[in-house]
């Protein structure tokens, strides 16, 4: 067993958010995935992230505290949720900064790290083991692809929206939840790993590059042209510039997880600084 039944007094260094998704019956889902103290990946899900009192919110790289129980309605073995759903507050313990030349951050991140896709690809797709977090050591990032997509949500989304329940989740809330915004396009990376013969292709669904389109697209002014190009020379001029140890967070969705020959996106992204060894001329 990966882990057991249930986790009480869960310790969980959050290092995943991903950016959030209508749901007809929690307003919206954000998947939040990090590590335990032992270093072992868990994901915590479903978790209505911004319906959360604002005391509860929680960044990344903070570690918080809860009881947890496997998420039965999900067979991948990382996947667990709040025993008593979600009247139980979430507890912050204490963030992890990076002042320490992200030491401790490496610490779990980098502690089971695979340079293989097609290794972590059969680990997913081997009986009883259904890998389905892990860190990506990339041999080569080729490319930051920025692709058109659909500008709001479907309309059969927004119309299971509209008929739910506003006050379903906290019926102490005193006003409408405003659904999340829909971001017109997709974000991917190209690159290699080892023992490929080509590029593959994966999308970045984290949180924290939706943030980074609509904080850009704000300071433009509404230039949507403008913000892309800020959001690549982020992704792409500053994280591949050389300086950075660059890792890819990976997870698989419960949907495509069994169907799709590669079913793992890209769910953050780990750029420490990269740590050069100094010389006797250095002295």
């Amino acid at each position: 067993m990966y882990l057991p039944e249930e986790i009480l007094n869960a310790k969980v260094l959050i290092s995943v958010k991903t950016y959030p998704i209508p749901s007809k019956k929690y307003e919206e889902l954000v998947c939040n995935a990090g590590f335990l103290e032992n270093g072992k990946w868990i994901r915590i899900y479903p978790i209505p992230f911004r319906s959360l009192p604002y005391e509860e919110q929680y960044r990344k790289y903070t570690w918080i505290e809860l009881d947890l129980v496997r998420n039965h309605r999900d067979f991948r073995p990382e996947s667990y949720r709040p025993k008593r759903g979600f009247e139980e507050p979430i507890k912050h313990i204490s963030k992890v900064d990076t002042k320490d030349n992200w030491r401790e951050r490496k610490k779990y991140a980098l502690k089971e790290v695979y340079h293989s896709m097609n290794e972590l690809i059969s680990h997913a797709k081997e009986k009883n083991r259904w890998k389905s977090l892990a860190t990506l050591k990339p041999k080569e990032i080729v490319d930051f692809v920025i692709e058109d997509d659909d500008r709001e949500w479907s309309s059969q989304k927004q119309q299971e929206l509209k008929q739910m329940s506003l006050f379903s989740m906290h019926k102490n809330k005193s006003s409408e939840f405003n659904i999340v915004r829909k971001i017109p396009y997709k974000f991917y990376y190209r690159f290699i790993t080892e023992g490929d013969k080509k590029p593959r292709k994966l999308m970045i669904e984290d949180w924290e590059i939706g943030a980074l389109y609509w904080n850009c697209l704000r300071r433009a002014n509404g230039d949507e042209e403008i913000a892309k190009q800020q959001v690549r020379k982020k992704y792409e001029q500053e994280f591949l510039s050389g300086n950075k140890d660059i890792h890819l967070f990976l997870g698989t969705t419960q949907a495509h997880h069994h169907r799709s020959k590669n079913p793992f996106v890209i769910i953050g992204v780990f750029y420490p600084p990269i740590t050069r060894q100094r010389s006797l001329f250095d002295f």
